[in-house]
């Protein structure tokens, strides 16, 4: 599912713990045997940021293609 969002804009909401939730959109730039890149297209953040597939299995990152 993460290799066909490959290049395509995606929506990114991280759960990190005590009820923190980090809601972007951006760009799935790069996809490698352990983890994916996504780039924000917010100026706030900088650089990339890196997760692995077992963030997604486990539940704490949550991807999803936008239109």
């Amino acid at each position: 599912m993460v290799k066909a969002c490959s290049s395509k804009r995606v929506a990114v909401r991280v759960n990190l713990g005590r009820n923190k939730i980090l809601s972007y959109s951006g760009v799935l730039s790069g996809v490698y045997p352990a983890l994916f890149t996504v780039k924000p297209d917010d100026e706030g953040f900088l650089g990339k940021t890196a997760y692995s597939y077992s963030d997604v299995l486990c539940g704490s990152v949550l991807i999803k293609q936008l239109p």
